[in-house]
């Protein structure tokens, strides 16, 4: 076979022994599994896992047996038949639920649905289990007794304690001295639209009437009508500046005036002198009668 093979394939003869060693490992291989079952001992099946498993029988002569018989098998696949009592759900174990038809998981599983806090508290409640089939639920509906003690239980957990809420008095609050705790009486203001009214009467020097409070960020006619009754004005109060000694610093205190308008006043006075009343405040032009009547009770000549 060398001769053939360097005749037609040149092969010397390490190549021809390296090919010869090659054939002979691929055929130990293929040749393995073949050898290995042949050899292989037959493992018994074990006769008590299955006594165990299906709740049967093996006698002396079945575990002499090389193989279970037939019949054996078909009464370890056999399923026990139901025995239907009275029971009451939320008490039975594992093994209780069996004898009424589950299997072992499902019976199990409501066992888990019991631990985590589920409780039975009507015959209906069976139908809440995925794993009690509706004609499982049929046949088992007519023998749940459930014990008075376990609703009068689960009525105590979900009865919730009625408190009667005493309505808070409204009380009236005097806008121009009250701090931000005695505003945060007022039924509709909490301590953000308190803290506003304080700095917006800061800066304007007191409020003159009720309806300047609209005027606070935020605080628009709705909410003003929810809360005027529960506020009173003291105009007495009031921070008053005098018009022929206010310099522009202290006038722009004002947040009705513009820069030119406080430009204007202050020129008119230098040009004409001082001023004597209202009158001769309506005589600046820049001056509009609506901005002349929010200034005024702020001034004094």
């Amino acid at each position: 076979m060398r001769i053939w093979l360097n005749k037609y394939f040149g092969f010397s003869k390490g190549e021809f022994n390296g090919l010869v060693l090659l054939i002979v490992i691929i055929a130990i291989l293929k040749s393995s599994p073949i050898i290995y079952n042949y050899y292989k001992p037959v493992e018994k099946d074990n006769p008590n896992l299955l006594a165990s498993i299906g709740k049967i029988k093996i006698t002396d002569q079945d575990q002499d047996n090389y193989h279970i018989t037939r019949d054996i098998i078909e009464r370890s696949n056999s399923k026990p038949v139901a025995k239907l009592f009275k029971f009451d759900p939320n008490t039975i174990d594992v093994e209780d639920w069996q004898t009424l038809g589950l299997s072992l998981k499902q019976s199990q599983s409501i066992i888990n649905y019991r631990n985590k806090g589920g409780k039975f508290y009507k015959g209906e409640d069976l139908q809440r289990m995925y794993t009690i089939s509706p004609e499982m639920y049929k046949k088992l509906l007519p023998y749940v007794e459930i014990e008075s003690e376990n609703l009068n239980f689960s009525k105590k957990v979900f009865e919730y304690e009625k408190k009667e809420y005493v309505k808070k008095a409204l009380v009236v609050v005097e806008i121009n001295r009250a701090d931000s705790a005695g505003l945060d009486q007022i039924k509709g203001i909490g301590p953000a639209f308190a803290s506003r009214i304080i700095k917006y009467r800061e800066r304007l020097g007191g409020f003159y009437k009720k309806e300047q409070l609209m005027e606070v960020y935020g605080l628009d006619s709705v909410r003003y009508n929810e809360i005027k009754d529960q506020v009173s004005v003291n105009a007495g109060a009031l921070r008053i500046i005098n018009i022929n000694a206010a310099d522009f610093n202290t006038l722009k205190t004002l947040p009705y005036l513009s820069y030119k308008q406080i430009n204007a006043i202050i020129q008119y006075r230098k040009q004409h002198g001082s001023y004597n009343s209202s009158n001769d405040l309506k005589k600046v032009a820049i001056l509009t009668p609506q901005v002349v009547d929010k200034i005024l009770p702020y001034l004094s000549f």
